[in-house]
């Protein structure tokens, strides 16, 4: 009885401990193949490993694998816990555990953020920042709230993020100040391409955005602007139109840059620079967005002379190779779509019995390939 049951393979090049593949279902069973570690091998790595919904070991669901010891012999294994599991966006948890910070420090780039506990995250990961006061009247609580999305992970207890908190209203954190956490969103992709923060504006003939976590826009996706006051930029809104009432003011992405930038067709080389330098007393402002525009909220991509009408991609990625289909049906180009995305999440690894340090699936540079299934029926 295989009418109805689902199969999926692909491969991907890993750009950290963890990976997550977005589906058209949800898996009972995963296998995947770590290729580097199969050509050559190295201790305490995975060469293989599966995973099985109906496993159960206690109160976990384990993945069984296969492994080099520190002996270079093969052994057979589980990890109980950060393994390979599944997820439906929308219907799972949507952060990870809070996480202690015991500093941020401040740069007009990349702020280095250190936690407490290994934080378990990878680049291009999305994190929300909760407290960061370094007293009651200090710190940088404008950051609070706000996705970002991770630019580098210098080692397990640190990572950065593209902002500007050098400004003469932040103060850098230190010593672990109470109630300063940081947490993953897990499925930060609901809509496509959705509503993005704004972390730099350059005006000129065009303006190019950067916003604080994947914008998910498209060459030619119609914007709109919505900036507080305090932030600058104000000549961008798209309501009020001064110069013809009634009408919004809208722009039209030039050109993708990269996940985290675009360039908009409007000339801003009169208008007031972007200032993210935030009083502290205006905490809780909403913050400067970029916001798509259309006549249709199915998402999609319009017909260029390749398949007509694909089903949209969650994130728009800075190369195609790292794009990933969604699993609605065919659309227009509009404004938002639902993103219903599921799939299964390789773990960041654990302790194994038969090895003498923790291990992980997968590692940066790993070339991975995995199969995945999804039964209709089960023998009893």
């Amino acid at each position: 009885m295989a009418e109805y049951s689902r199969m999926a393979k692909g491969s991907f090049t890993a750009t950290g401990t963890t990976q997550v593949v977005p589906l058209p279902f949800v898996p009972d069973y995963v296998e995947l193949w770590n290729y580097s570690i199969i050509k050559t091998a190295a201790a305490n790595k995975v060469a293989r490993a599966w995973w099985d919904n109906k496993l159960v070991d206690g109160s976990n669901n384990p993945t069984m694998v296969e492994i080099y010891n520190n002996s270079s012999a093969v052994v057979f294994d589980t990890i109980q816990t950060n393994g390979i599991s599944t997820y439906s966006a929308g219907l799972s948890f949507q952060f990870g555990p809070q996480l202690s910070i015991v500093s941020i420090t401040q740069s007009a780039t990349a702020p280095l953020v250190t936690t407490t506990n290994v934080h378990n995250l990878a680049v291009g990961d999305v994190v929300i920042f909760m407290g960061l006061y370094q007293s009651a009247t200090t710190g940088m609580p404008q950051m609070s709230g706000i996705p970002f999305a991770v630019k580098t992970v210098p080692s397990t207890t640190t990572f950065t993020i593209g902002w500007n908190n050098n400004g003469s209203n932040y103060t850098a954190l230190t010593g672990s100040p109470s109630g300063a956490y940081v947490k993953k969103v897990l499925n930060p992709f609901l809509y496509e391409p959705g509503v993005s923060d704004i972390a730099f504006i350059t005006t000129g003939t065009t303006t190019t955005i950067v916003t604080s976590a994947p914008h998910c826009l498209y060459e030619g996706q119609e914007v709109a602007f919505r900036i507080p006051s305090a932030w600058g930029t104000i000549e961008l809104n798209s309501l009020p139109n001064f110069a013809l009432p009634g009408s919004p003011v809208y722009g039209y992405v030039q050109s993708v840059t990269d996940s985290l930038t675009v360039v908009v067709n409007i000339n801003s080389s009169s208008y007031t620079a972007f200032n993210p330098n935030i009083p502290f007393a205006n905490t809780g402002i909403a913050p400067a967005q970029m916001v798509a525009v259309g006549d249709l909220n199915t998402g999609g991509v319009a017909f260029s002379g390749g398949a007509l009408y694909p089903s949209p991609f969650f994130p728009t990625p800075s190369t195609a190779a790292q794009s990933k289909n969604s699993i609605n049906g065919a659309a227009v180009k509009g404004a938002f779509v639902n993103n219903t995305s599921q799939g299964f999440i390789i773990g960041s690894g654990a302790a194994a019995a038969d090895v003498s340090a923790a291990v992980t699936l997968i590692a940066n540079t790993n070339i991975v390939y995995w199969h995945a299934y999804l039964h209709d029926y089960a023998a009893p």
